[in-house]
């Protein structure tokens, strides 16, 4: 079975009790890909979960920003996993970057965190991800192995948790990683986690991308094969959100024209006529991509009569 997609919304410290209700009335409102396409979770911050949880349509889920690494007690201002699960919140985000670099939340902190939240019943999106300086120093892969094998080191259960990759200089910025390079982090750490956990772990975990994400560069982003999802932030407070979580189906299409493409290129000759006769009606901007980069391969590969 393929990876669903997953699309959190990390509305962050954000909103009042009347831009909140607006908001989950918007998102009420409109038509997404079904549930068997593509998993939602929207996060408010923690004075507005109960709010959110009861108004919000049954299809989208709710998370919490953060959670204490154990049971709660003397942690003035800390939230624990046991409360939220009380409150029938099923999400939790966990090693944000602003956490880590503004609170200095360590590896192992979050590696704790990750582990109780999940002992508590709670699911995960565990975030990892590299500054602008560690990047330009060429140790991003080496910033975010680190980063996962904190929580690998406790977690042999990966059915509750998704990964997001959110590189430090993207978030909030406007900038945002290419397709190429969100891409190539992201099957480093699909290697990452066969070397930690298990080949199984690694082929069934969901690793989303966040950092600047938005209606704009959502699609193609969407089609490459390890990105199974993104963590929006500020674009998750604007009705361009429908849009990310459409780009879901985008994900399944670019799947299919692989799919297409191996099988083609299984054969020994083919007519080309045969090839375009036997493709459906393209009406995405993104399958039509595809299907010019998997005809412009099968040219270069002499395989056409």
């Amino acid at each position: 079975m393929g990876r669903k997609f997953f699309v959190g919304g990390n509305w962050k410290c954000n909103g009042t009790n009347d831009e909140v209700k607006k908001i989950v009335s918007t998102l009420n409102g409109v038509e997404v890909p079904s549930e068997d396409v593509v998993e939602i979770v929207v996060s408010p911050p923690f004075v507005f979960l109960p709010l959110v949880k009861s108004l919000l349509r049954s299809d989208f889920q709710t998370a919490a920003q953060n959670c204490w690494v154990r049971k709660g007690g003397a942690f003035t201002g800390e939230v624990s996993a046991e409360m939220l699960v009380n409150l029938g919140i099923p999400w939790v985000i966990l090693g944000h970057s602003e956490r880590r670099l503004l609170l200095n939340e360590s590896n192992e902190f979050v590696g704790d965190k990750v582990t109780y939240a999940l002992s508590r019943g709670l699911k995960v999106i565990a975030c990892v991800g590299e500054t602008l300086e560690q990047r330009e120093s060429g140790s991003t892969m080496a910033v975010v192995s680190q980063q996962t094998k904190a929580i690998a080191d406790q977690v042999s259960n990966w059915t509750n948790v998704v990964l997001a990759y959110e590189p430090v200089w993207a978030i909030g910025t406007g900038k945002v990683a290419t397709p190429a390079q969100a891409q190539e982090v992201h099957s480093e750490l699909r290697k990452c986690l066969q070397q930690n956990v298990g080949g199984e772990v690694a082929a069934s975990t969901r690793i989303i991308y966040g950092g600047s994400v938005n209606g704009a560069n959502c699609k193609e982003l969407a089609a490459q094969p390890d990105i199974d999802g993104f963590l929006v932030g500020g674009a998750s407070l604007k009705p361009e959100f429908v849009d990310i979580i459409k780009a879901a189906t985008v994900s399944k299409t670019a799947l299919a024209w692989n799919q297409l493409w191996c099988k083609i290129m299984s054969l020994e000759r083919l007519s080309c006529s045969r090839v375009l006769l036997s493709l459906p009606k393209i009406t995405d901007i993104y399958a039509r991509k595809c299907l010019i980069q998997i005809l412009t391969q099968i040219a270069s590969a002499d395989i056409l009569i």
